[in-house]
């Protein structure tokens, strides 16, 4: 996959010659939500203010810098573009929070409702043939309402508690895309490791031309895969590819695995039956497999630890958008860095370009669903509507290997007592597993959990032996989940579907630091505070070291990669800065575990990973 891949909005359907929109934008707050009634979409001059888009206006990086209430909100933006004789113009928005109204030249072009997900207008219909197109986005983005999917934005006007300053509007790439009239539409693909094979579904627009065939021609690096064509039927394609290759004795240099990120780059073009081209995209893929069985999490059939970070991938002068599109690369790379080699995405649906170098540098990603706070038909609907989306999403990126639709039992507060309640829980689990049988699904990550692939508990003790004592051995687990209620909630709820599920601690650590200077402001401390960078990293001994130690937990998370405004309890500051040096964590991070005691001298043993590296291999 080539560096330009990676840097595409959509990164696994690309065509060239498409035309970001990132750039200034005129603006305009709408606090008493008449724009539609006194038609802004056709007046250039009720648009006083200009914004940098993607940011949203909360953060400093849009030009704006307003962290007030204000619920509505209006971009403006005019581009030069005739559309090409026999193609369509595509009009994309990568993530818009929370309703947003499109139009292009007055004429609506677009509706989508969800605040993490991407939609697509058609905007040719709307074209004037003068070349200077208009488009104005009006984004809805209540800072109280509670049934909405939220995450970790704030419904106080300050940010307080664990809760963080607002992501409104635009926040992902706006771009453009000129496409011929019989196209590639989506496509998804899954891997068989066991049967060195990739499923590939393709949807395509065929507007009735006979004998339409799709060529598909995979390969990694110089080698020849597959080039297989099909005959396309009723706008789509499904079929299974078989991978030429060397698979002996279950390895393979064919796999991917955070140590190996080995990618299979794949090239889809239309042809119709005299073989003049259609259409053609790129993507890729890659062979690997996920599971949990006998207490233990299976990555390509084999026992693998989990040593994951919990990230909120916030920045202070850009808030939930990535400062520039670098900024995402280098952020996986920290996280190898430091000697993980997996991260737990907090209550944020990640940009797919971030997803993009996780899949190239190598590092698992657990995705997890921004939370409701309130619970209600309107929650049920919204995030059920929009977990879907994201799952469709992000469902053909190798990196991801856990769904996450509820954490902590947010939107869902009285789960423990309310069968309604767990009913959702139990319903996203099995409608995830509808939409992707292949990934661990996690029903309610950390506590009172009613069915889940992986046992996951959060437990901020602030000593080793305390974690020790409770997960130290099978039998002090099992003692723990029976007896022991780590945060004062019960783990697994009665009549749990949890048998031989293996067990992870997914939240722990969270020791806060104050480094001092800018960033040392009054911060929240709520899992216990140091003043030495020295007491930070033999806190950080103390306890991933006890849970190395257990034969009976099979990987972590620590909370958390960067401090993320009030919070200080990152291992590197706001301005990703390390607290300590970033050897020594990855000396304590990537030690051989009791779990899978392997993984010291297996196959994917760390020795070979380089920090810094290109893929991080030597």
């Amino acid at each position: 996959m080539h560096t330009s891949t990676v840097d595409h909005p959509r990164p696994q359907l690309t065509r060239p010659g498409w035309e970001d929109l990132s750039g200034t934008w005129g603006f305009a707050f709408d606090d008493g939500s008449v724009g539609i009634t006194d038609h802004w979409p056709r007046r250039a001059e009720v648009f006083d203010r200009v914004i940098e888009v993607p940011f949203p206006f909360e953060s400093p990086a849009s030009g704006i810098g307003d962290t007030g209430f204000h619920p509505v909100v209006w971009y403006r933006r005019e581009v030069q573009l005739t559309a090409r004789p026999g193609h369509r113009v595509l009009l994309h928005l990568g993530a818009v929070d929370y309703r947003a109204h499109v139009w292009v030249n007055g004429r609506a072009v677009a509706y989508h409702k969800g605040g993490s997900t991407p939609f697509t207008a058609d905007i040719t219909p709307a074209l004037e043939e003068s070349g200077t197109q208009v488009v104005v986005v009006r984004a809805e983005d209540s800072p109280t309402d509670l049934r909405q999917p939220r995450g970790k934005q704030d419904w106080q006007r300050e940010p307080h508690a664990i809760w963080y300053d607002r992501t409104s509007g635009i926040w992902q790439p706006v771009w453009l895309e000129q496409v011929p009239e019989v196209r590639v539409r989506a496509l998804t693909w899954t891997p068989d490791v066991d049967s060195r094979s990739l499923d590939l579904s393709v949807l395509v627009r065929s507007d009735g031309a006979p004998g339409l065939r799709l060529r598909v021609v995979l390969r990694q690096h110089d080698r020849v895969l597959a080039d297989d064509t099909y005959a396309v039927h009723g706008g789509e394609v499904r079929r299974r590819i078989t991978l030429a290759g060397d698979m002996s004795l279950g390895h393979s240099e064919m796999l991917w695995a955070p140590e190996s990120p080995n990618l299979i780059d794949a090239t889809l073009t239309l042809l119709d039956g005299d073989g003049v081209v259609y259409d053609e995209v790129g993507s890729y893929t890659a062979l690997r497999s996920i599971s949990a069985s006998q207490g233990r999490v299976l990555l390509n059939g084999r026992p693998y630890y989990l040593r994951l970070v919990l990230a909120q991938n916030f920045w202070p002068e850009s808030h939930l958008a990535a400062p520039d599109a670098d900024a995402l690369r280098r952020e996986v790379q920290l996280v190898k860095d430091l000697g993980f080699n997996g991260v737990r995405l907090h209550q944020k649906v990640e940009d797919p370009r971030f997803l993009a170098w996780c899949d190239r540098l190598g590092l698992l990603v657990w995705a997890e669903m921004p939370a409701a706070y309130n619970f209600s038909p309107a929650t049920v609907e919204r995030l059920t509507r929009e977990w879907l989306e994201v799952v469709d999403r992000d469902r053909s990126h190798p990196c991801v290997i856990a769904w996450v639709p509820i954490n902590e039992s947010w939107g869902v507060p009285a789960l423990e007592r309310e069968p309604q309640q767990e009913h959702l829980v139990r319903a996203l689990y099995h409608l995830t597993k509808a939409y992707d049988p292949t990934r661990l699904v996690i029903g309610n990550d950390g506590w009172e959990q009613p069915v889940t692939d992986v046992l996951t508990v959060h437990d901020y003790t602030a000593s080793g032996a305390v974690l020790t004592e409770r997960y130290g051995d099978h039998a002090a687990l099992t003692h723990t989940l029976s007896h022991i209620q780590p945060g004062y909630r019960v783990v697994v709820l009665p009549g749990a579907t949890v048998t031989d599920a293996p067990v992870m601690i997914t939240e722990f650590g969270g020791i806060s630091l104050d480094v001092g200077g800018a960033e040392a402001d009054a911060g929240w401390n709520g899992y216990g505070a140091v003043h030495d960078p020295a007491r930070l990293l033999a806190g950080y001994r103390e306890l991933v070291g006890a849970l190395l130690d257990s034969p009976a937990v099979v990987g972590f998370c620590w909370t958390q990669l960067t401090d993320t405004q009030q919070e200080r309890n990152g291992l590197v500051t706001a301005s990703r800065r390390p607290k300590v040096p970033v050897e020594e964590i990855r000396a304590i991070t990537t030690r051989a575990s009791a779990a899978v005691p392997g993984d010291a001298v297996g196959e994917f043993a760390y020795g070979d990973y380089a920090p810094g590296a290109p893929g991080g291999l030597r």
